[in-house]
């Protein structure tokens, strides 16, 4: 929304001689006519902003509507900084408690850099060694879940490279067949 008071130069609580005054001197001072090809286009804009201001302000209707219009805009961009203030001390607070959590997690049990061999196995402990807490799994990020996806993926691509290279057949044969865990499957 255009703010036609700071187009016409003028305060909100101007009275209409003042706004009288203020229009004349900026329709002569930015008359398209006055001004070279270049510049003509850039005042016949601002003359037409002029008029348009002009024309809400110089009616008591128009300027009351406009006036109730603009205190609202206010409220709303005043609502809208406390929200994003409140957002953004909220969002602090979080990642402090967060590195807090963080830190505790780290001196309870050293846990290695996030995609790393060390990781991937702090992970399956965590796993299948006991429940991770809500707050553990919440610390579980996706990067960790995709390493092990991907690991499972490269055991199983390295197996079936193995199976087919006949030196190592015989022996992927006898670990599969002749393995009594793996034997209950086959029966």
């Amino acid at each position: 929304m255009k703010n036609y008071y700071d187009i016409l130069e003028v305060s909100r609580n101007a009275s209409n001689e003042v706004i009288d005054k203020a229009y004349k001197v900026l329709v002569k001072k930015y008359h398209p006519d006055l001004y070279s090809t270049k510049d003509k286009k850039i005042n016949e804009k601002k003359l037409k902003d002029i008029n348009e201001a002009y024309g809400v302000l110089s009616d008591v209707f128009l300027r009351e509507q406009y006036d109730k219009e603009l205190e609202e805009q206010e409220k709303r961009r005043i609502y809208e900084q406390e929200e994003n203030i409140r957002y953004e001390q909220n969002e602090r607070e979080n990642y402090e408690q967060n590195n807090k959590e963080e830190g505790n997690s780290k001196r309870k049990t050293k846990i290695n850099r996030i995609g790393s061999l060390g990781s991937l196995i702090d992970l399956t402990k965590l796993i299948f060694r006991n429940r991770p807490e809500i707050s553990e799994r919440k610390n579980m990020t996706k990067k960790d879940l995709l390493a092990v996806g991907l690991t499972i993926i490269v055991v199983i691509i390295i197996g079936i490279v193995l199976w087919f290279i006949p030196f190592t057949n015989g022996w992927m044969r006898e670990l599969i067949f002749e393995n009594p865990f793996f034997r209950w499957m086959f029966k």
